[in-house]
């Protein structure tokens, strides 16, 4: 797949908005007070900003988005979760050498 910049943004504003939506809920289900309240607005603001995107790239019709979304958004999660599974194994390593020491 070739990529370009309409490309990269879309991964971008993918993760963004997955990211606030899952750091909202973990902040409005574990905070209290202002925290949870803030946690809320966070989730809310991601929802958003996914839905608003994925409207702009899929069912708008503007011309840059003329490459196939989903299997970007796919491509995207794989690497995603490739990248966490990589750098937690990585840090988990890390740890138990340096613990054991």
């Amino acid at each position: 797949m070739d990529w370009s910049i309409w490309m990269f943004l879309t991964v971008l504003v993918f993760v963004f908005a997955l990211v606030m939506v899952v750091a909202g809920i973990f902040s409005a289900y574990f905070g209290t007070g202002k925290s949870r309240k803030y946690g809320i607005v966070i989730a809310i603001v991601g929802i958003i900003v996914g839905i608003f995107w994925e409207w702009l790239t899929v069912f708008s019709g503007v011309e840059p988005f003329t490459f196939p979304v989903w299997d970007l958004m796919y491509d995207g999660l794989i690497y995603l979760i490739a990248i966490l599974v990589g750098a937690l194994a990585a840090v988990g390593i890390f740890l138990v050498t340096v613990l054991k020491s």
